[in-house]
């Protein structure tokens, strides 16, 4: 498992993730909560190459809002 970084807010239905570092997942990949159950999926990675975002299409039945600044990982 890969740490993904922290929800830093949303955008249109999307959770924009601040990645830790420059490693960061590729799109496809599952997005999980520390209790390893499914956040969603990553769609997109954008920004600065030494740490970029990451947009995260939430899972059937989470609210976007109920996750910013929680930390995500990638499974």
């Amino acid at each position: 498992m890969q740490r993904l970084g922290t929800v830093s807010r949303t955008a249109q239905n999307l959770l924009i993730v601040r990645c830790d570092d420059a490693e960061h997942p590729g799109i496809g990949a599952e997005a999980v909560d520390e209790s390893l159950s499914t956040v969603g999926r990553v769609v997109d990675v954008f920004g600065p190459v030494s740490r970029p975002y990451v947009a995260v299409t939430p899972a059937g039945g989470v609210s976007a809002a109920s996750v910013v600044g929680k930390r995500l990982y990638a499974r």
